[in-house]
């Protein structure tokens, strides 16, 4: 009964632990690879016409403004935005439509905006999988 307990509480404790992770979890009905978002993330250039990447004008790991603000910690900033929308939809919305939510002290126009033609639906996807792990 004892070794019972002990492994019952091993295991327990590993699945705390794995939930609580390094902040790169992600809502399983995102459709998206956080992945292959970071990796997206982190490209310079992409699309089909090789615009620029999202690190060319953001942080992900500095609260260091560049061109654009930080996205440090966009994935719990952005359920906050807009009322009604859940953080996933936000990202999706100002990936497609970058002046849609256009957040107070920035200016509309900057982003590039033209993602949402030259970005598949899955890498839109994987890169909002990849914005919500940024807490």
């Amino acid at each position: 009964m004892k070794r019972f307990l002990l492994l019952f509480s091993v295991l327990v404790l590993g699945v705390l632990l794995a939930a609580c992770g390094s902040g790169t979890t992600v809502p399983e009905n995102t459709g998206g690879d956080a992945a292959k978002g970071k990796e997206l993330y982190a490209s310079t250039l992409i699309g089909t016409a090789s615009a620029p990447g999202c690190v060319t004008c953001h942080n992900a790991d500095k609260p260091d403004r560049l061109v654009g603000p930080s996205h440090m910690t966009i994935g719990a900033d952005a359920a906050t935005r807009v009322e009604g929308m859940t953080a996933e939809q936000y990202l999706e919305d100002s990936i497609r439509n970058p002046d849609a939510h256009v957040a107070e002290g920035e200016t509309a126009g900057v982003m590039y905006q033209n993602y949402a033609k030259e970005l598949s639906d899955q890498e839109i996807k994987d890169l909002v999988a990849y914005l919500l792990t940024l807490k």
